[in-house]
């Protein structure tokens, strides 16, 4: 049962959300436009074609399944399968026709400018706050000690890739000693410089975590020097790391 509900809640999003169908789309038209040129095609490359179409089958099977292994969110695995898909396809498109590859290029070039990736909706545990309600909830006595706060815009991908971690966290790690809460920049983004973040451009931070016990900031991820060292990709395992849940949970537990 709990397969059928994921298979079905999958269906809804490739038929609701228009990032998943206008690239069902995109990719299906690939088969009609194969299937009208083996008309028009010389058999010498209607075989090179089908030689090099099993090649891209297969390298795209063994690279979705390493990145299945890597990614621990769904968003961030479709968006490498898409990406694959693309380069494979554009490839693909060269062997019959140079304008055909064109028309895919600007075909996906106008499905990214109109629909981006949607991110994971669910909360988890977390909470949606507003700049002033956290600053109300840092300074005041009867809350949480430690509060994990996520800073994120839908306007970024790194964002929408790693929306799930989040919340999966706090499923996790919730408790009376640690809360999660999400600020939303895109919504607040004066918030941004308050709390020394730089939410665009090449020197983008988004998403930015930060740990706060009581009103004081104790850690964040990525750091401040970031741009010395490369970011990892956001894992709900690195936040775990970085801010040291599993401690700050054992010391909730044993009264600490």
């Amino acid at each position: 049962m709990k397969n059928q509900s994921n298979l079905m809640e999958w269906l809804n999003q490739v038929v609701g959300e228009p990032y998943y169908f206008f690239h069902f789309l995109a990719f299906f038209s690939y088969f009609i436009v194969r299937s009208s040129a083996a008309n028009i095609l010389s058999p010498q490359i209607t075989q090179h074609l089908f030689h090099r179409e099993i090649q891209a089958i297969l390298a795209f099977l063994m690279l979705s399944a390493y990145k299945m292994v890597r990614e621990e969110t769904w968003e961030g695995f479709i968006a490498d399968a898409l990406f694959f898909g693309k380069i494979f396809l554009i490839a693909l498109t060269l062997i019959m026709d140079y304008h055909l590859t064109l028309w895919y290029i600007v075909l996906f070039s106008v499905i990214y400018v109109i629909a981006q990736q949607p991110p994971f909706e669910k909360l988890g545990s977390s909470s949606k706050l507003t700049p002033l309600q956290l600053e109300a909830l840092l300074t005041e006595g009867n809350t949480p000690r430690f509060w994990l706060v996520e800073f994120r815009a839908s306007f970024s991908s790194g964002c929408r890739r790693a929306s799930r971690c989040f919340p999966e966290l706090s499923i996790t790690y919730s408790n009376k000693n640690l809360s999660f809460g999400i600020v939303d920049l895109g919504l607040f983004p004066n918030a941004a410089e308050k709390f020394g973040i730089s939410p665009g451009g090449s020197m983008g931070q988004l998403p930015t975590y930060i740990l706060f016990e009581n009103d004081t900031e104790v850690s964040r991820f990525p750091e401040f020097n970031f741009e010395e060292t490369p970011t990892p990709p956001i894992t709900t395992r690195l936040l775990a790391r970085h801010f040291e849940l599993d401690r700050l949970l054992l010391e909730y537990v044993n009264g600490k």
